[in-house]
């Protein structure tokens, strides 16, 4: 069995891979973050990830964003986990929404 990985990408890709159909944007920044400053998309906080799962089931393509990148990939990795979300595609914002708000 192969396991499944997730995909770095950067504020570019990021800007043309969410507009594809079958997409969402995954904040998982807490929801003050979020209100202060965000890029669109769904606000699940890395906390509430499991919990919330259901929400990001009908999507074949996640991209999970934060600010510097750190929570981001520990919700890309914790995703592929769970076997519901193994042959979705799951897109990392390498740098997180930093390089954005330049």
């Amino acid at each position: 069995m192969t396991a499944s990985a997730y995909t770095d990408i950067t504020m570019t890709e990021f800007e043309t891979l969410r507009q594809q159909p079958g997409t969402a944007v995954v904040d998982v920044r807490d929801e003050w973050e979020f209100e202060e400053f965000n890029l669109g998309g769904l606000n699940v906080p890395l906390p509430d990830i499991r919990t919330r799962k259901a929400e990001l089931a009908p999507y074949d393509n996640l991209i999970v964003i934060c600010t510097n990148g750190v929570r981001s990939r520990i919700a890309a990795k914790d995703l592929l986990r769970q076997r519901e979300f193994q042959n979705k595609r799951i897109y990392h914002l390498h740098s997180g929404i930093i390089e954005a708000e330049d």
